[in-house]
């Protein structure tokens, strides 16, 4: 993939996601922020990290600053409302021939 390119991610800005890999493994929460060049997402309240800055600029105060921290996005699953859990998905065309994602396992529309 050139540097032009992004990958095509399956989840969105808005998705409630559960984490199934790493640190923070079970955690749950909204993406906040999806970065297609790099594949990552930011989740809400989810991998802290902390950051410490100096006074000035758009910090007034200095300090340690914490933080969501990014998460690749093959770790994160999409939360099924129906299912109750991460589950993976499938698109799914509808009859005015508009794609949208679904539950593999229930059949639940994901999108709103």
């Amino acid at each position: 993939m050139s540097m032009e390119q992004h990958q095509k991610l399956h989840v969105k800005k808005g998705d409630m996601v559960m984490v199934i890999a790493g640190k923070e493994t079970g955690k749950t929460g909204k993406i906040l922020k999806v970065d297609h060049k790099r594949a990552h997402v930011i989740v809400e309240k989810v991998n802290f990290i902390k950051r410490h800055a100096r006074p000035g600029g758009k910090t007034r105060q200095g300090g340690i600053i914490e933080r969501e921290g990014p998460l690749h996005f093959s770790n994160v699953n999409i939360m099924c409302p129906r299912c109750n859990g991460p589950v993976r998905m499938k698109k799914v065309v509808l009859e005015d021939k508009k794609k949208v994602r679904a539950c593999r396992t229930c059949g639940e529309i994901l999108d709103q």
